[in-house]
């Protein structure tokens, strides 16, 4: 399961207005993770059932993601883990500089 994947909170992120992407639009804002880490993330969101895969009948043929209702399920918690985060960031903040001080 890829809930708490490295890359998974990031495409859920790209995708989560509704609008289907293909790989190359998703690839502008996620331009650090390489393709094949994308690829791999992609794929593996799609068999946990949380993107749909479509493959348009072009040639050459064109393929979007789009979040599945499963897919959006995930937007509320991650919303407030990123809300939680946020407020706890100067504490987080303030226990590595304590961890560190004490590791040296």
């Amino acid at each position: 399961m890829r809930v708490g994947g490295k890359w998974t909170a990031m495409v859920l992120r790209c995708l989560e207005d509704g609008t289907p992407r293909r790989f190359s639009e998703l690839r502008v804002p996620l331009h650090w993770i390489t393709p094949k880490v994308l690829t791999e993330t992609l794929r593996a969101m799609e068999r946990d059932g949380f993107l749909r895969r479509t493959v348009h009948d072009e040639n050459p043929p064109r393929v979007e993601y789009a979040l599945t209702d499963l897919g959006r399920s995930l937007i509320t918690p991650l919303d407030a883990a990123c809300a939680w985060a946020r407020t706890h960031a100067p504490e987080i903040t303030e226990a590595r500089t304590a961890y560190e001080r004490a590791a040296s």
